[in-house]
Parts: C-alpha cells; structure tokens; sequence
C-alpha cells in the first residue's frame, strides 16, 4: 500500500482494477477543510489519462511493474515475436499491446516490455533510435535557409519530416517519444 501524500512521478498504482502511472501530482492545503491530492493518472495498459481527486492519507495498492529486456525478432500475422534476454524464452505481442511504438521497431533491436502479474501492460522504447533513410527526394544545393522540411520514409516504415539536406541513405537519430528528426548519425 502507498499513501498519496506519498506520490511521485512515475509511481505506479492499482485502481480499479487498472494499473496506472502517476503523470503529474499536486498536495492542496485549502484555508478551510481537510488536505486532498489532485493527480493525473496515465493507464499504462491503454495510455488514458484521467484526474482524480484524493483525500489526504488515502492509500492504494502499490503495482509493481515488472521490466524486462527483450529482443525483437520478427513479425508473425498480427503478432510481434521477442526473446527474453535473460531465459530466451520467445513471446508473442500483439500489436494492440504494441502502441504506436511498432513504427520504430528494427529486427535485433532491444526494447523494454512491461509487465504486471505476467501480464504484458506495454513497450518501452530507447529514447532515441538511430534509422535509415530509404526514400525521400533529393536535397537541393542551397535550399537550407528557409527552414523548410519534406518527408523521409525510414527503414521501419515510419515517415518523418527532415531538412531538406537529408538525402537518400543518410542515417537519421530520431526521437521516438515525439517521432521528431533530432540530427544526421
């Protein structure tokens, strides 16, 4: 049990019977009346966000997610298929339990997937992924002082917009919590 006075971010709750993520929190001491708590909660399973209010001392049950390594191998029908790190036993994910995380996904690649009393809650990407350009039109020589961008398709599949510099080829580090070009690798 954790109290909410007790909230930080990133905390993890059962409520309802939902697992849910502390976002944002506030303790509010009103000039009359009993202190509350107004917090945003993240669903991890769905990404929902709801606010609730608390009553000072209100416990909940602690949800102790579980992390663990896995490596992407393959796509199988509607499923995705990953290998614990540490037993390589093989697991399949849909891809409802995926998110939009699938459109940064590369085989091989090492991601962090989720887990409460062996249920899979998500993925948790690396902040950034380092990606190839496979298709994008051809940069102009001096077309740079405008700012401007246009659409780059990588090899995940995903399309990002990049400066009009970036070529076919090129490799790109970009941000998967945003989806933004972040530099040339």
């Amino acid at each position: 049990m954790i109290s909410v006075n007790d909230f930080k971010t990133g905390v993890t709750v059962e409520l309802e019977g939902q697992v849910y993520a502390v976002t944002e929190f506030q303790h509010v001491k009103p000039g009359k009346g009993a202190a509350f708590v107004r917090a945003k909660l993240k669903n991890v399973k769905s990404g929902g966000v709801v606010e609730k209010t608390f009553r000072g001392g209100e416990k909940l049950h602690k949800a102790h997610l579980d992390k663990r390594g896995m490596q992407y191998l393959y796509m199988d029908g509607d499923g995705y298929v990953f290998m614990d790190n540490d037993n390589y036993e093989q697991i399949t994910i849909s891809r409802n339990d995926m998110g939009d995380g699938v459109k940064w996904l590369l085989e091989n690649m090492t991601i962090m997937v989720l887990l409460y009393n062996e249920e899979i809650m998500g993925i948790e990407l690396p902040n950034f992924v380092e990606l190839l350009v496979v298709d994008t039109e051809p940069g102009v020589k001096g077309d740079t002082a405008t700012g401007a961008s246009k659409a780059a398709k990588l090899e995940s599949g995903a399309s990002v917009q990049v400066p009009l510099f970036i070529n076919t080829g090129d490799r790109l580090r970009i941000d998967t919590r945003s989806g933004e070009y972040m530099e040339r690798a």
